[in-house]
């Protein structure tokens, strides 16, 4: 039996079928925009002003960037988006995109809203997993003090058994609803925190399958050693362990930090370091498949293709239970849709919410858009592409 053929990440005509003729020009003319530095710091930050002073942008944000991006307002707008990825093979991780709040009765709010999107995606083959912030559920600075053994005070401890509770509320609706709960990696000084609540849901909740997940950053050098960690707690407690790989998203506001703070920064020296790590893992991940589940985050085009070729020299099916791929909606649909077509677990990361409160996810996505070395050049020459193949 001969090994599969190599993917084409190329092939444009696979890549956009999900998209008409208008839908592609109407792409083409929004990253063009978005590919200019200069530009979208200035509409970022008009965006960002206009929402605070309540100014009637609400349309004009809704029918650009956040309708390229995000699901919708609610769930039930998400609907025809999630019909349309099924279409061709394509789940989706549905993440509630409000973040940032500091009470606990929005973490309540949040809380329910998790347990509402699980109910919704019970029973739903296209949604596999959905996403969640620690940092929605509880206050960062609680998270801050549990990450540096900070003695905590009575109040602040029944805060933390608060977030416990939440979290496994949570996660038992999820093993009920048959749905994965990716937990979101996010700053350093509080991810050991977020790590360790991951491991105890772990050991309770991933004995018979892998519901909950650990996210881990490749781009901080600590992370390969991170998933060896890993797979150890879960061959010492006897469960399969769920890993999503990234590749980060908080790098220039860890390396301030740490040099205001005069630590050695918990970043790779530089990008070649994260990408000889990020498919070191992945190799890992593969060696060790009957204790880890993992999916493969990222819009890297060589790790995704070393991913979908090492499966197939070892003979690994496209569609094995514990392997998964995914990109963000509105991003790198050469990939989502050319892995969807070779048979592989595939899903796009799909926020939905409010438009005034996922203004921060947006202009990340934005300023991502435009740092990242070719990527919106990379999208705009294979829409180009496929233009000019439709001749339209």
């Amino acid at each position: 039996m001969e090994p599969a053929p190599k993917i084409n990440f190329n092939n444009t005509q696979i890549a956009f079928s999900g998209k008409s003729n208008k839908e592609l020009k109407w792409e083409y003319w929004l990253f063009k925009l978005m590919n200019n530095p200069g530009r979208t710091k200035f509409f970022t930050s008009a965006a960002n002003l206009s929402i605070k002073l309540h100014l009637p942008v609400k349309w004009m944000i809704k029918n650009t960037v956040y309708e390229q991006f995000c699901g919708g307002e609610t769930l039930e707008e998400t609907i025809p988006v999630l019909n349309k990825l099924e279409k061709f093979s394509i789940g989706a991780i549905i993440d509630y995109g409000v973040e940032g709040k500091e009470n606990e009765e929005e973490f309540e709010r949040t809380k329910n809203e998790l347990i509402n999107i699980l109910q919704f995606a019970k029973g739903k083959k296209n949604i596999p997993f959905i996403s969640c912030k620690v940092t929605g559920l509880t206050r960062f600075v609680l998270l801050e003090k549990i990450n540096g053994d900070v003695v905590l005070s009575e109040d602040e401890e029944k805060e933390k058994q608060k977030l416990y509770e939440r979290l496994r509320q949570v996660t038992q609706v999820a093993t009920d609803a048959n749905v994965g709960l990716f937990v979101d990696a996010e700053e350093s000084w509080i991810q050991d925190a977020i790590d360790e609540i991951v491991f105890i849901l772990s050991r309770e909740f991933n004995k018979e399958k892998v519901v909950v997940f650990h996210t881990a950053q490749m781009y901080r050098h600590d992370r390969l050693a991170f998933c060896s960690k890993c797979l150890n707690d879960a061959k010492q407690h006897n469960y399969v362990c769920g890993i999503k790989l990234v590749r980060g998203a908080y790098m220039e506001k860890e390396r301030k930090r740490a040099a205001e703070k005069n630590y050695a920064s918990p970043i790779q020296p530089d990008k070649e370091s994260t990408d000889k790590d990020y498919d070191a893992a992945i190799d890992f991940c593969l060696d060790n498949l009957e204790k880890i589940s993992f999916c493969v985050a990222t819009h890297n085009e060589k790790s995704n293709l070393h991913a979908a070729t090492e499966m197939d020299k070892k003979y690994i099916p496209h569609n094995h239970p514990h392997i998964s791929f995914s990109q963000l909606y509105g991003m790198s649909d050469q990939i989502t849709y050319n892995l969807a077509k070779a048979g592989y677990n595939v899903s796009k990361y799909l926020p939905y919410g409010p438009v005034k409160d996922v203004i921060p996810y947006l202009i990340r996505r934005a300023n991502e858009n435009t740092s990242v070395s070719g990527q919106m050049s990379r999208e705009l020459l294979l829409i180009d592409k496929e233009m000019k193949r439709r001749k339209v």
